[in-house]
C-alpha cells in the first residue's frame, strides 16, 4: 500500500465530523453531514442516480450523528448513523480523492457490499 492510502490516526466526532491523517502526513477532514450524503453504499447511489438526495430522508433524525464506527479490514471504515444506516463502506483511498478533489466521485460497485 502505498503512503497516500494508508491511514495512521482517525478521529471521529459523533456530532461533527470526521478527520483522518494519512502516513504520508497529508489530513483530510469531513462533515458528517457530507459522509452521509455521499454514502458509497448501494441503496444511497441508487437514490442519487435517480435524483433523490440519500439523506436526509423526511424521518432522518436531526442532528445527524454517528453512533459507532468500525474498521473495515485495512482499507476503510464503516458508519452507523442515528437513522440506523449502517452498510456504507468508505474505502481509504476514495477519501484521499475526495479530500484532494472536492469531488465525490464513485467508483463502480464492486458488489461484495450488502
Amino acid at each position: 500500500m502505498e503512503d497516500r492510502t494508508v491511514v495512521t490516526s482517525i478521529t471521529v466526532e459523533r456530532t461533527r465530523g470526521v478527520t483522518l491523517v494519512f502516513a504520508d502526513g497529508h489530513e483530510c477532514a469531513f462533515t458528517l453531514e457530507d459522509l452521509r450524503r455521499h454514502c458509497p453504499c448501494a441503496t444511497c447511489r441508487t437514490a442519487r442516480e435517480a435524483g433523490r438526495d440519500a439523506w436526509p430522508a423526511p424521518s432522518s433524525p436531526l442532528p445527524l450523528e454517528v453512533t459507532d464506527a468500525e474498521l473495515t479490514g485495512a482499507w476503510g471504515i464503516r458508519f452507523t448513523w442515528n437513522d440506523r444506516h449502517a452498510t456504507g463502506i468508505y474505502p481509504w483511498d476514495l477519501l484521499r480523492s475526495w479530500c484532494e478533489t472536492g469531488e465525490r466521485v464513485l467508483r463502480p460497485d464492486s458488489g461484495l457490499g450488502s
